[in-house]
């Protein structure tokens, strides 16, 4: 049997627990022989099959995660599978999913409580786990020479976006009052969140019509970020459900993504699914994931990124041309493709541990000969 460490249904939904989720939702669809374990409490089943849901344990957070569920798993013999990033470090068989070591590279964007505890789970999570999975070429590159790993242990799982998220009835549907701008993210350092206002600030002064919508809002693992949101043309939203975010999509001129560092970065994938353009940053995991599909910006350069709304919102050839690509480049991601990897790599865990070592082969040595005497 398999167990999946789902405490990602206890959280807010991020790209790492949407990828989880979703991961999830399929490989129950795939196999039969997968249960969930949450801990006890408040737990968003995501639409998940609640006979497959196991309450594990009295504790929440990270103690049951390194504490109560291994327990449990050791119990019923079972290997476990971790989709969100942290495991318990001491369990064996073990399968765990490292998305980016942004925490590392832009420690800036999150708490030092985070950062400590990302600091001991990680790579010992690493070092002891059968199977490793990672969500890009680039995060298996970044996550293997940070940990002097082997990047051959890591198999690439990529997000996808879900089939919720596609075009609208007719151009333009869901867009409402004052044409607009989209960006989903949260106000951390990493997402270069600043840059876009700056730049925005600089492409209002020659399109006084279009105003910014922000889509998102800051966690708790994440350092507290502060920044001017007087701006009259810009309209920070908050959290949305994905229907809301659907029509957002839809009727954005062009979708706004700069940030500075991303494993993967599922949201562009989920505006293209929608038609819209999409502006991406030329940095970390963007170009692997959207190829030709998106206008590229330098993500430290405000003026850059400036120019760049201005040409995708004046030149209607050439957003016809990024909605035509953007939608053949989302067909490339599934999650059911990925979900299928994952599957085969718990085949290939379960396998090796049913499979007696082999004895190493030697010089067969002669019993010794008796003396004759004794």
């Amino acid at each position: 049997m398999t167990l999946v460490n789902a405490r990602f249904l206890t959280q807010h939904t991020t790209g790492i627990q949407r990828f989880a989720t979703e991961i999830t939702r399929e490989l129950l669809s795939l196999r039969d022989d997968v249960t969930l374990a949450v801990p006890p409490g408040e737990v968003d089943t995501a639409g998940l099959d609640p006979t497959r849901i196991v309450t594990v344990g009295r504790s929440r957070g990270h103690a049951w995660e390194q504490i109560d569920l291994p327990l449990f798993a050791r119990r019923r013999r079972e290997l476990l599978v971790d989709l969100a990033s942290t495991g318990p470090t001491w369990y064996r068989p073990q399968i765990s999913t490292h998305h980016d070591i942004t925490y590392i590279r832009h420690p800036e964007s999150f708490g030092r409580r985070f950062r400590a505890v990302y600091g001991i789970v990680v790579p010992r999570l690493i070092a002891r786990s059968e199977g490793l999975l990672t969500v890009s070429e680039f995060s298996r590159g970044e996550i293997s020479d940070h940990f002097g790993v082997d990047p051959a242990r890591f198999t690439v799982v990529h997000n996808g976006a879900d089939a919720r998220f596609h075009p609208g009835a007719s151009p333009g549907e869901g867009a409402t009052g004052r044409p607009y701008l989209l960006a989903v993210s949260s106000p951390n350092a990493h997402k270069n969140f600043a840059r876009m206002l700056g730049a925005f600030e600089r492409f209002a002064a020659t399109h006084p019509d279009i105003e910014l919508r922000v889509v998102g809002s800051q966690t708790n693992s994440f350092s507290r970020q502060r920044y001017d949101g007087s701006h009259d043309r810009v309209r920070f939203l908050g959290r949305v459900d994905d229907d809301e975010l659907t029509a957002l999509y839809r009727g954005a001129i062009a979708f706004v993504f700069p940030s500075l560092y991303e494993g993967f970065g599922i949201p562009p994938l989920e505006a293209q699914q929608c038609g819209c353009p999409v502006i991406a940053a030329r940095a970390a995991s963007l170009p692997e994931v959207l190829a030709s599909s998106a206008v590229y910006v330098d993500p430290y350069d405000e003026a850059d990124l400036a120019d760049a709304m201005s040409r995708v919102v004046d030149d209607p050839t050439l957003r016809a041309y990024l909605v035509t690509a953007g939608l053949a480049n989302a067909a490339r991601f599934s999650w059911r493709a990925s979900a299928q990897r994952v599957s085969d790599v718990i085949d290939e865990v379960l396998t090796a541990r049913a499979s007696p070592p082999v004895a190493a082969v030697g010089p067969v040595k002669a019993p010794a000969r008796r003396h004759p005497d004794a």
